[in-house]
């Protein structure tokens, strides 16, 4: 019996996969070493010597090294390693290696640089200092393709099964592990773990979108060509003309669609005002823009 031939689709896909260049392997190598290291500067001389946690599998295994005097490496894999797994299975090979690899080179770290002194022992400059470089060696290795948590795989495979957002599940387990860190440090470490969390958090999301965050933008005028217009010669943005119809009345209406930057956003405003004050306008982040137009130019 012959096997059933791959679909059209299926060989399509399967043309479009291609193997990563070495520049681009390189460059992935590089900064997921590099976050690794922040990852573990931040644990062991800021966070762990002052009794402060992150969420996530690495504070569960920081109370675990803490109760158990053992090396918080050994934690770091041990633990993650089930999801690992899961992760090779259902996520991908791509991502579980970078994600070991991620693992075992923070692993390491946090044992070499366990016996070198905090640089301060102000558990508050250690909430945000930690935080600071924790969240940027993260946003580092996330951007790279890996991950250092074993939870945010649980949340991507439960986000396809449950109504939860990948962030609303984070979120939930985190809740826990960060209120387990009052029982064994005091509730006052638990607060300041708090804290480094949520810098930490926020400067994921920084290093991964960057400083200079895209937004979409939705215009809907019956000045679109002028406003198009402004839009290309005066920010230096390409514009999409899509065709929209009122829902209430029916008539049909000219959509403006372009990408900018957040800080060409008080600009673009300021260019709709002038043009047509009572045109309806939508801007909202996007993670990420690639080809088309999109490149910096002058504001004028």
């Amino acid at each position: 019996m012959n096997p059933t031939p791959p679909s059209e689709a299926a060989q399509a896909a399967q043309k479009q996969h291609r193997k990563l260049t070495k520049s681009k392997f390189f460059r992935r190598a590089v900064f997921m070493t590099v976050g690794s290291i922040f990852v573990s500067v931040g644990l062991e001389i800021f966070l762990v010597p002052n009794n402060i946690i992150d969420g996530g599998i690495v504070g569960i295994s920081i109370i675990l090294s803490h109760l158990l005097q053992m090396p918080l490496g050994l934690f770091l894999v041990l633990l993650n390693l089930p999801f690992l797994i899961i992760g090779y299975k259902q996520i991908g090979k791509t991502f579980a290696i970078s994600t070991l690899y991620s693992v075992i080179l923070m692993s390491i770290g946090t044992t070499l640089l366990h016996p070198v002194k905090p640089l301060t022992i102000d558990p508050l400059l250690a909430a945000v200092f930690g935080g600071i470089i924790l969240g940027i060696g993260v946003g580092l290795v996330i951007r790279s393709g890996g991950s250092l948590d074993g939870t945010e795989i649980v949340a991507i495979l439960l986000n396809k099964k449950t109504p939860f957002s990948v962030g609303e599940t984070v979120m939930f387990f985190n809740f826990f592990i960060l209120g387990s860190a009052g029982f064994v440090f005091g509730w006052d470490h638990a607060m300041y773990s708090l804290i480094a969390y949520y810098i930490a958090f926020k400067l994921i999301d920084i290093t991964i979108e960057g400083l200079d965050q895209s937004k979409s933008v939705w215009i809907i005028s019956d000045q679109h060509k002028e406003i198009g217009d402004a839009v290309t010669f005066r920010l230096g943005r390409g514009v999409t003309y899509l065709s929209g119809e009122g829902a209430f009345t029916g008539d049909e209406k000219k959509v403006i669609f372009s990408v900018i930057t957040r800080l060409e956003e008080a600009k673009l405003k300021s260019i709709v005002d002038e043009l047509d004050p009572g045109a309806f306008l939508a801007i909202g982040n996007i993670h990420d823009v690639k080809g088309g137009r999109f490149k910096k130019k002058d504001i004028h």
